[in-house]
């Protein structure tokens, strides 16, 4: 159990090229391939893959973040955080016109090999993560 005294997680949302977001939470909510996972303080540790979706967070001051983060990792411990993607970005960074028009072309233009199936779930997440942040 956690100490008394941790009423909040520290989070850090992280992509290849650099730190998207990183501060305190009160939760975290992300899609793993073993379904979806709240993190609340005093959560046990945890190892998970994200799985093609959004990452959402309530920061200490009662901000809703949503970020695109379609694949990568969750880790928690200790009350810390961690979310590494390859590419993640913040709803509100995303221009929602530009993610449906990518969506529209992932999808037009898939020949549902793998790759072209990660496109299409990374346009999916970037449009979810738009409108919610709208």
């Amino acid at each position: 159990m956690a100490e008394e005294s941790s009423k909040h997680l520290e989070v850090a949302l992280v992509a290849a090229e650099r730190v998207v977001w990183e501060g305190q939470a009160t939760i975290v909510i992300a899609r793993t391939t073993d379904g979806d996972v709240g993190i609340l303080p005093g959560h046990a540790p945890l190892l998970g893959l994200l799985q093609g979706g959004t990452v959402q967070v309530r920061t200490v001051d009662g901000e809703f973040l949503v970020a695109a983060a379609p694949d990568g990792f969750i880790s928690v411990a200790n009350d810390r955080v961690s979310i590494l993607a390859e590419n993640a970005e913040l709803g509100h960074d995303i221009d929602l016109e530009d993610a449906r028009r990518e969506l529209e072309q992932a999808l037009a233009t898939g020949t549902a090999g793998e790759a072209d199936a990660d496109e299409v779930r990374a346009a999916e997440a970037r449009v979810r993560a738009a409108e919610t942040a709208s």
